[in-house]
């Protein structure tokens, strides 16, 4: 029977796909005459940092037998005869010939066995070694090498090849499912191009040359860190939904840097029109640190796939897009990085959030399941979302309606319609004094007018008292409320991992539980759905039929956001 086929989805700032720097060993250090790598007493590395390469050729090495456990030997009467022998020539004899005569066995290696684990031999073109990802500190992006994988294929092929599995097999990935590869808005990129044909392995076709922070977006070197612009958001969700919809697939795998995968999973699990499951993974660690925690991740996402633990009776996925960390099953909607360590997710809300888990050795488990709308449920979904709706801009002094185009002719999400939401914070023991000077609030006062002025499709998501969402400082509150009778809906939510259930009012949409950065999504999610909200003349002194408006529109985003 055919294997069941995942697609696997580089995004952005993806420390999963990052490597330590490619540093030049000391065997090449030895060999060139350049300084060699100390440790902190000063003499020379114990050992060399082992990166996998690929052999140019076939290869023929001899292993110490006994050499794999230090125990071995100690059971050696269980195991058959070596090879032969290395006598202290470093001769190889199949019969031994002296007592000193090391037992042996005789590997052949071959270019198509795969990556091998090996000593960095490269120098940088002026014969220096290589220190770190650029030729000197603070060097710029053509002075500097890329340390993310442009796509998953080499990172699958490394968790593959080196990962071992409790009952000591490799292939640990390749043995449940096919993999495809596909760069959404990856970490790396060819800056030279690169011709499909050197890419047999993915399926695209010729790729032109790519620039940092256009094409591809890394985090390291630090310096020259990018990150995708809001409109990529639209690029996320249409591409998914298209690889999604080709029916090749059981489900997908989206890996991301790991304090941003908790918003972009979310935004998947509104938008997606699709009954397959997405898992989110991470890793806190590079691939090839000391105790990377990337290939577990990967490995417990195609085993939770593979076993359909998240089907229903119809085949439909009942779960929701989840994050998987850990062994861990999260819900796309409760889930948040609490710090940069392995085990450093929480649930959020204070109600759940934890579906199941990936156990040891066995079938994944579900033990509880969302009860929001989701995917093919979700009625903020692409398929549901409309072609256009009415946004609202400042135009010589007058608030005009306008038409913001949400879908393009074939149906894709435009880039240009999604929404400018910006997160307001409150804490107490802002004001001065007891005199209350709105003016003052620069900083909001220039939000909201810029925009009034240039995004058609805007709001805010206030992070206030929990769980009211409410915020202590007067003025900062009327000018939320101006904001509101502007056309400019306003979320409110409760400060940090909010346990209690923001409401709603007749000017504000509740937010419930919802971190600030997940009401964020939802609210742009709505606004492509019904626009912005009804402005009224003077947003300072509204009118009765100006409130009951705004309240009207505000109970169809309230509708959303208490089910979703």
């Amino acid at each position: 029977m055919a294997k069941p086929r995942i697609a696997h989805l580089a995004g952005p700032n993806a420390t999963i796909q990052n490597t330590p720097p490619l540093v030049t060993s000391n065997k090449a250090r030895r060999r060139h005459g350049l300084p060699l790598l100390t440790d902190d007493d000063g003499a020379p590395a114990r050992f060399d940092a082992l990166r996998t390469q690929r052999l140019a050729a076939p290869a023929t090495v001899y292993v110490e037998q006994f050499s794999a456990h230090p125990l071995e030997r100690d059971a050696a009467e269980l195991y058959a005869p070596p090879d032969g022998y290395i006598d202290a020539d470093g001769e190889f004899h199949e019969k031994r010939r002296h007592p000193d005569d090391k037992p042996v066995y005789r590997i052949e290696l071959s270019p198509e066995d795969g990556l091998y684990p090996l000593p960095y031999m490269a120098r940088q073109a002026d014969g220096s070694a290589w220190e770190d990802d650029t030729t000197h500190p603070g060097a710029p992006a053509e002075r500097s090498r890329q340390a993310y994988f442009p796509d998953g294929s080499r990172l699958f092929e490394e968790v593959d090849r080196l990962g071992v599995s409790m009952s000591g097999h490799a292939s640990m990935i390749s043995s449940l499912a096919d993999v495809d590869f596909h760069r959404i808005v990856p970490s790396g990129g060819y800056t030279k191009g690169l011709p499909a044909a050197e890419r047999a392995d993915i399926g695209e076709g010729d790729i032109p040359p790519e620039a940092l922070g256009r094409d591809f977006f890394p985090y390291r070197p630090t310096h020259l860190a990018s990150a995708p612009p809001r409109p990529a958001l639209a690029e996320i969700a249409n591409r998914v939904q298209r690889i999604l919809a080709t029916g090749n697939y059981i489900g997908a795998i989206w890996s991301q840097g790991s304090p941003r995968i908790e918003e972009t999973i979310y935004w998947l699990q509104l938008l997606l029109d699709t009954t397959l499951p997405v898992c989110g993974n991470a890793a806190q660690r590079t691939m090839g640190e000391i105790s990377n925690d990337g290939p577990k991740n990967l490995h417990d996402s195609v085993q939770y796939l593979t076993s359909r633990v998240w089907a229903d009776a119809e085949g439909r996925n009942r779960a929701g897009m989840v994050l998987i960390q850990e062994q861990q099953i999260f819900s796309a909607r409760d889930v948040q990085k609490g710090d940069a360590r392995p085990g450093g997710y929480v649930t959020t809300g204070g109600h759940g959030g934890i579906l199941g888990g990936i156990p040891h050795d066995a079938p994944p488990v579900l033990t509880y399941l969302p009860g929001v709308r989701h995917s093919y449920d979700s009625t903020v979904n692409l398929s549901r979302l409309p072609d256009e709706v009415e946004g609202s801009i400042m135009r010589n002094g007058c608030r005009e309606t306008v038409v913001v185009g949400v879908k393009d002719e074939s149906g894709a999400l435009r880039g240009d319609a999604i929404p400018l939401v910006s997160i307001v914070k409150d804490g107490n023991y802002h004001a001065d004094s007891a005199e209350l000077d709105p003016g003052r609030e620069a900083d909001l006062n220039a939000a909201i007018a810029d925009r009034l002025a240039n995004a058609p499709l805007a709001g805010f998501v206030v992070e206030g008292q929990s769980p009211y969402g409410s915020m202590t400082a007067p003025d900062r509150h009327r000018l939320m409320q101006r904001a509101a009778f502007s056309g400019l809906p306003v979320a409110r939510v409760g400060r940090g991992n909010n346990d209690g259930f923001t409401a709603g009012t007749d000017i504000f949409i509740g937010g419930g539980n919802l971190t600030a950065t997940k009401a964020r999504l939802l609210l742009m999610a709505c606004m492509l759905k019904f626009g912005a909200m009804p402005a009224a003349a003077d947003p300072d002194a509204p009118t009765s039929a100006e409130r009951d408006a705004l309240a009207a529109k505000v109970a169809a985003y309230q509708e959303v956001f208490g089910t979703h």
